[in-house]
């Protein structure tokens, strides 16, 4: 068997990581596409490196561009790599870009498409994330649930051939890596922060880095939390922030700290000894909960609506007093409930795929 899989950010890089190597131990022959969606080193190369992924097959350098301009591209460089490969399916992770790119092009050259994080819903259209998933998943044979809720979500759109509850690939990885981060990462004595003593923030998502207004929100927010606030720079947040004058406004402010991308590693270390993250990233969402970290959403509505239950994850939009008011906020006492499955999930995906069992979703 010979499986295609399309990835091209950082989230997809990490949750690749563990299903290529299943695969991989169970004899399927893997053709790796990075499509070159995060085409800054600390935002792509860093994680193959962290993760031990073999370099992929094929690197397509798309790079940043127009949201349809990018997908575009992506497809016309995905579609003579997967006529030349012939894959029997194509392996997709998550919400972006490339996500929808990979899902199109091969249901338009016939090939059966697997989906990874299948089911997730905001219920907010707005969100590019969310047309990408929605339309992946309806062109997909099988998909691969994190949660009984996303489960729920596909069957209410009439999906229910194909389904699979396999828990969440992130949480995993990061139990698994936990210890790993702790012993190998130098990043907390590198900026000279001692655990539970800051927050970590991390911005990218286009309604936010797009919009002047909301961006320098979120920016006087953070500068307004009395805590030292480490805040890894996204490079399109870098790019927005410069071009709507905000440069000076963080650099100001004595509390932020803004660094480089880390790798997967040190993100995963700063994560699990933050006393708060504050984000707009489902992923980064996730992996707080994974610690019992609290975390606090730069978002009207989230996917991962596990995560609201008894207090643990506080949308509050971009409202800079919210985000103020939650970050200083005591620790959260609600009752801890693992939503994310036993840590076996790409096991599960693996023993799928063996199975041929490629049909039709909807009956």
């Amino acid at each position: 068997m010979k499986i295609a899989t399309v990835v091209g950010a950082r989230p997809q890089f990490i949750k690749a990581a563990l299903v290529s190597k299943a695969m991989k131990a169970a004899g399927i022959k893997e053709v790796l596409i990075n499509t070159g969606q995060h085409y800054d080193r600390n935002m792509s190369e860093l994680f193959f490196d962290d993760l031990k992924m073999l370099p992929p097959a094929h690197e397509l350098g798309v790079g940043s561009m127009l949201p349809v301009e990018q997908v575009a591209a992506m497809m016309t460089k995905i579609a003579p790599i997967l006529s030349k490969e012939k894959p029997d399916m194509v392996l997709l992770y998550g919400d972006t870009n490339s996500t929808l790119a990979g899902a199109v092009t091969a249901a338009r050259m016939k090939l059966p498409v697997a989906h990874v994080e299948a089911g997730l819903r905001s219920f907010d259209m707005s969100m590019p994330e969310e047309v990408n998933r929605i339309l992946a998943d309806h062109v997909s044979s099988i998909l691969f649930c994190p949660t009984k809720v996303s489960v729920e979500n596909l069957k209410n759109e009439g999906i229910t051939n194909g389904v699979h509850e396999v828990g969440d690939i992130m949480y995993e990885l990061a139990v698994k890596t936990a210890d790993t981060a702790d012993k190998r990462s130098l990043i907390l004595k590198k900026l000279g922060v001692a655990g539970r003593r800051y927050i970590l923030a991390t911005v990218h998502r286009e309604a936010n880095t797009d919009s002047g207004p909301r961006l320098a929100s979120i920016i006087r927010g953070l500068a307004g939390v009395k805590d030292p606030v480490i805040f890894p720079l996204h490079p399109r947040t870098r790019k927005m922030i410069e071009k709507f004058g905000l440069k000076d406004k963080i650099l100001k402010a004595r509390n932020v700290k803004v660094i480089d991308p880390v790798g997967y590693l040190d993100m995963i270390c700063l994560e699990k000894n933050a006393a708060r993250i504050i984000t707009d990233s489902g992923g980064v969402q996730k992996e707080a909960y994974f610690f019992k970290i609290p975390c606090i959403t730069l978002r009207n509505t989230t996917e991962w609506t596990e995560t609201l239950e008894n207090g643990w994850n506080k949308l509050v939009d971009v409202d800079f007093r919210r985000i103020i008011s939650e970050a200083g906020s005591g620790a959260r006492t609600g009752r801890y409930v693992n939503h994310y499955g036993d840590g076996k999930t790409a096991d599960k995906i693996v023993k799928v795929l063996n199975g041929g069992a490629w049909g039709g979703k909807r009956g």
